[in-house]
């Protein structure tokens, strides 16, 4: 089953200096229908205007990736870490016991795009920890290709949940599939551009749970980034 979430139909909020479209229940945007997908909690589509950002605040109990579309974001944490994340970066942030951390965009002229994203994990009270990864556009052309997962693999960042995140971008006559086992299901989210998955057509924003279907097809890209995430 194919169940498409638009992107006009997600969670808005505009404070100015932040434009956030939420997919799930998140902050002032309740939604009982949306308040997740298994223990993917939150995908926050975020642009950031120049210079601004959000202040040091705290976090428990917690896997937040950051993917950065356009501009940069610059991270600050409790743990002394500090990095400037730009487009082919994945940060990850377990939060664990607990973390500090602010996020700002160091640029003074051009803001900011990015997926913020949450999983819930499958242990409480962990060590908080950070990881940064790099994967180019290449890497990513024409195949899903992993970029988050539980046990590291294929150099991807660690989480601490039974879910892999896959990133690809397509275009033309490109195409990937990815097998989803029976007990498992998977959410396409697609960051930009326009892309068929399972004959769907989907645009930037837009999004589509998968359960019982498998392969999942994605072709037919017009300048498309995608994230799918599996799941339990």
């Amino acid at each position: 089953m194919l169940t498409i979430r638009r992107s006009e139909d997600r969670g808005q909020a505009d404070h100015g200096w932040l434009r956030s479209a939420h997919t799930f229940s998140f902050a002032g945007y309740f939604d009982p229908g949306h308040m997740g997908y298994g223990p993917l909690r939150v995908i926050n589509d975020d642009h950031i205007a120049a210079g601004r950002g959000f202040g040091m605040h705290g976090h428990r109990d917690m896997e937040i990736i950051t993917y950065v579309l356009d501009g940069a974001i610059e991270h600050k944490d409790s743990m002394g870490n500090g990095s400037v994340i730009r487009p082919g970066n994945v940060q990850r942030m377990s939060a664990g016991t607990g973390v500090m951390h602010s996020e700002f965009n160091p640029d003074a002229a051009s803001a900011t795009h990015l997926l913020q994203i949450w999983i819930e994990p499958n242990r409480k009270n962990v060590e908080p920890s950070y990881e940064e990864r790099n994967f180019s556009e290449a890497d990513k052309r024409g195949r899903l290709r992993l970029i988050a997962s539980p046990d590291g693999a294929q150099e991807s960042v660690r989480i601490h949940q039974d879910a892999r995140l896959y990133a690809g971008v397509f275009d033309g006559a490109e195409r990937a599939e990815h097998v989803l086992a029976p007990d498992r299901r998977a959410w396409v989210h697609v960051a930009r551009g326009t892309v068929v998955v399972n004959g769907a057509t989907l645009s930037g924003g837009d999004a589509v749970a998968v359960e019982g279907v498998s392969p999942i097809v994605i072709e037919q890209g017009d300048a498309a980034e995608v994230l799918l995430f599996d799941l339990h």
